[in-house]
């Protein structure tokens, strides 16, 4: 197995299958009459659908793409300082779209100045003029003026939001993170984490194991403490354990020994979900919501076990292009998480209802199979016009 020296182009590709997924889920969640195990499983029930696979994979995925992405910047020269500088402002980025995404679920536009549909296509459009990726080919003068139009619209955004009710108006306030602020926090600590341990792989079992405990301890009752942003460390444990892969990966195939991988891999991946399956009597059963050891388990080992797969398939096998029709997911993921909020601020806007038939059953999962495959050509238009986000 041949080693890459910045990027396993399976990550790429199971990234792409996750967002392609991520964008299913969300869509479908509005449907109806739709079989169980394709929804998120309720909070109090000892179980989980197709839907609550996702974010935990996702999880996965940043951690594995971690090690090559710090490697990258150490590359270009950045010391431990600018290394430290590039994870804090990419977790800022992450902490802040997702801040005001969970603020959006509060939004009420009875109250407000904007309607809901205005308030988030314009705050989507800050995100685009603050984080683009512009062109190198763009004057500085240009490109900041952009950027401080989005800062200018964003703080425009927070001032006018009004959230609660009439009998308790609130302002923007953090209720939980969202998706990506989760993924921001997670990313802050884990990558903090991965340059303390300075990719030795026994410093990272140990950090990994660490933090896996308190989230089993945490879920036993065993630890009353809460740790502010480590919390039950259920998100930087996926993290944690996606940038232990990479690092494997890394070690054995840089020494030769690409069979020590294999075997590793699939142990590893076979042991999470059967600790998975162990633990969930004794520490809350399996629940998304409530964030269970068994839950971070089952979701690691499932992982573990596909990525594998993938790198024999596209790694392996040069099988790169069966995925090319999706890769626009895998290369300009927060453009592809950020355009369904742009789609369906418009479709409010303009009033735009789907008929009943899409709304419900078959009908609707077949709605929401489109909508997933319009987004990433969106995206792969965006891509086209060297249009992309990048935090």
């Amino acid at each position: 197995m041949s080693l890459l020296p910045l990027r396993i182009l399976s990550i790429d590709v199971l990234r792409a299958i996750t967002m392609l997924l991520m964008i299913f889920v969300n869509d479908v969640a509005g449907v109806s009459h739709i079989p169980e195990w394709i929804k998120h499983t309720e909070a109090n029930v000892d179980g989980m659908g197709f839907s609550d696979l996702i974010f935990p994979a996702f999880l996965f995925i940043v951690g594995l793409s971690l090690p090559f992405a710090l490697a990258n910047r150490k590359k270009k020269g950045d010391n431990v300082w600018q290394l430290i500088g590039y994870i804090a402002l990419r977790s800022l980025a992450l902490i802040l779209m997702g801040f005001f995404h969970v603020n959006l679920e509060n939004y009420n536009q009875t109250l407000a100045l904007l309607p809901y549909p205005v308030y988030t296509l314009l705050v989507t459009v800050a995100f685009f003029l603050i984080w683009l990726d512009y062109a190198g080919d763009i004057s500085r003068t240009k490109k900041y003026s952009f950027i401080a139009l989005g800062v200018v619209l964003l703080a425009a955004m927070a001032l006018l939001y009004k959230g609660g009710s009439a009998e308790d108006p609130q302002g923007l306030k953090p209720h939980w993170w969202g998706i990506l602020g989760i993924i921001g926090w997670a990313y802050l600590v884990s990558a903090l984490v991965f340059l303390l341990c300075r990719s030795s792989l026994l410093a990272l079992m140990v950090a990994f194991t660490l933090f896996a405990g308190i989230n089993v301890s945490s879920h036993l009752g065993l630890l009353k403490l809460h740790i502010p942003v480590v919390g039950d460390a259920s998100s930087i444990t996926l993290m944690l354990a996606g940038a232990l892969l990479a690092t494997l990966y890394t070690k054995t195939t840089g020494a030769g020994k690409s069979a020590d991988f294999w075997f590793l891999t699939a142990f590893y991946g076979l042991l999470a979900f059967c600790f998975g399956m162990f633990i969930r009597p004794y520490a809350g059963g399996i629940s998304k919501i409530y964030a269970t050891p068994a839950w971070v388990f089952v979701c690691l080992g499932i992982s573990i076990l596909v990525f594998e797969c993938l790198i024999f398939l596209v790694d392996v096998k040069g099988k790169k292009d069966w995925f090319k029709w999706i890769k626009p997911a895998g290369t300009s993921t927060l453009t592809c998480y950020l355009i369904p909020y742009l789609l369906y601020a418009l479709m409010g806007i303009v009033h735009f209802h789907y008929p009943h038939f899409l709304n419900t059953g078959v009908g609707g999962i077949l709605r929401s199979v489109f909508i997933s495959f319009l987004v990433i050509g969106i995206v792969a238009f965006l891509e086209k016009k060297k249009l992309r986000l990048k935090v």
